[in-house]
């Protein structure tokens, strides 16, 4: 059964160090409208502040939160996350463990990467061959084969690296976890008859990008027009707020698409994903 949520919300995320980061953006649509931004207190999101907007607002209505970080690192290739190193086998026993590790503000994890496993990690020429840490999980290699290019969580270098937004973003699941059921880890947590309830499922921005139109290369939306052209392919009206920042712009047009894209069964359904990916790396929704 295909589960029915009454609201979409779109999270970019963000690994800095500190404890406010410009580079969350949060934004939400309804089952009907335009795509909004939520505003944080005090004008910047921290990642503590999302994961307590997140619970509050699971309570409110069905929603479907979408995070863009990787929920686990590579498993089934390599028969474990960081091989060679004693860590669980399980994608929430992982969240559970990188939480115990981590003592960086507001739920940071750059001294996992950086110090507890630096080994694991490519940082730059002197940790070797780049190629030889560029490890994917079986949802990567699947969306790489048709184009697609997400990075390695084990890759630490550079503006496009994800590995301390998504060790970072673990810590959020392991918080959240006990409110909202995160997919596809979690058993199907619907009612049988209602197929209704919140869920956190991880999604790429440019999946939503690509949908509305945006050209391979150029998915990020830099002013109000080329926001408003992609709304519009996916049928929303113009977005009604001041031009917001290519961070929000991700956000607000992933919102829209999620609308859209939750009630297509086969993206619940992926024909490779199995219980053994279930259970240790997941899936990015949207990836078939």
């Amino acid at each position: 059964m295909t589960p029915r949520f009454e609201r979409f919300a779109a999270i970019d995320w963000s690994g800095a160090k500190g404890s406010r980061h410009k580079g969350i953006a949060v934004a939400v649509c309804e089952a009907e409208g335009t795509p909004v931004l939520v505003e944080a207190l005090g004008g910047i999101w921290s990642r503590t502040a999302v994961a307590d907007w997140l619970v509050e607002a699971s309570g409110e209505k069905p929603t479907l939160f979408g995070f863009d970080f990787s929920f686990a690192p590579p498993f089934v290739t390599r028969g474990g996350y960081l091989p060679g190193d004693a860590v669980p086998e399980s994608g929430p026993d992982f969240w559970a463990y990188v939480e115990s590790i981590c003592d960086d503000p507001d739920l940071g994890a750059a001294s996992l990467l950086e110090s507890t496993h630096r080994r694991h990690f490519y940082f730059g020429k002197a940790d070797g061959v780049k190629a030889d840490f560029m490890h994917s999980r079986v949802c990567e290699a699947h969306y790489n084969s048709g184009g697609g290019k997400p990075s390695t969580v084990y890759d630490a270098i550079g503006a496009a690296q994800v590995a301390k937004a998504s060790f970072a973003g673990m810590r959020l699941l392991h918080r959240v976890r006990s409110h909202v059921p995160v997919w596809p880890f979690d058993a199907w947590p619907f009612d049988a008859m209602s197929a209704q309830g919140s869920l956190v499922v991880e999604i790429y921005t440019s999946i939503a990008a690509r949908a509305a139109g945006r050209p391979r290369g150029r998915t990020k939306m830099r002013d109000l027009a080329a926001l408003n052209d992609a709304l519009a392919v996916l049928g929303c009206a113009s977005y009604g707020g001041p031009a917001p920042d290519d961070h929000g712009a991700d956000a607000l047009l992933t919102a829209a698409w999620m609308r859209g894209a939750a009630g297509m069964d086969e993206l619940w359904r992926p024909p490779l994903l199995d219980m053994q990916i279930a259970a240790t790396e997941g899936w990015t929704f949207g990836v078939i």
